[in-house]
């Protein structure tokens, strides 16, 4: 049943912000190949949806910024500073002229403009932010009527050894910076599950890609 996958609750910006700081200068090594898959997927769709201004939640250390298009322009934001710092140096290093901006800032509560952006898209953040329900409906109010928002994300498995892992691991979620034990339903409503394009990325289905095409009008 659904409710037996109710994860714990997401982690205290507190929290996030000691983890970050712990994890910068290893972040790439530690995180950056097995996450790759799914920040691929999540870069390539971006890049096949029309508009150009991005906004990228969770950029961190900027390993998805070579891969989009010279076209999107990318405005990242993300609540450490440190990692905010090698992302400012990827940028200067490779020379990426489409990132517009690169801020500290709580994605559950940013300072843009209603209908700022034609994509938003939470790298690995929807297990580490405190409120999801509040990350997605600030991604809805920023993203201009048409947009899409999509995620990219570790979820609580369904079962089997997988899901008795996450739990085991659940108790390091502190010092990991997120959450292990989190699934998909603490993120997205009944009515955006039903709307949603869920799709496992490698490793082995360990991160999934979640696309939320444009809301229909009423």
């Amino acid at each position: 049943m659904v409710s037996s996958l109710k994860p714990r609750s997401s982690l205290d910006a507190d929290s996030v912000r000691d983890a970050y700081r712990r994890w910068a200068r290893m972040y790439d090594k530690v995180f950056g190949g097995v996450s790759a898959f799914g920040r691929r997927r999540a870069v390539e769709a971006v890049n096949a949806l029309p508009g150009t201004r991005v906004l990228e939640v969770g950029v961190g250390t900027g390993l998805a910024l070579p891969s989009y298009k010279p076209e999107k322009h990318i405005t990242g934001i993300d609540l450490s500073e440190d990692m905010l710092a090698l992302a400012r140096e990827r940028v200067k290093r490779e020379g990426l002229r489409n990132v517009d901006e690169l801020m500290v800032m709580d994605a559950e509560n940013t300072s843009f403009a209603d209908n700022s952006f034609d994509i938003a898209v939470g790298m690995f953040v929807a297990s580490v932010v405190p409120h999801p329900d509040l990350l997605l409906a600030e991604l809805k109010r920023v993203v201009k009527p048409g947009g899409h928002i999509l995620f990219v994300n570790h979820f609580l498995a369904r079962g089997g050894i997988r899901l008795k892992v996450e739990k085991i691991m659940a108790r390091a979620s502190r010092a990991l910076g997120w959450h292990p034990d989190f699934a998909i339903e603490s993120l997205l409503p009944p009515e955006d599950m039903a709307r949603a394009t869920i799709t496992p990325v490698p490793p082995a289905g360990l991160f999934t890609l979640v696309t939320l095409p444009p809301e229909e009008t009423k």
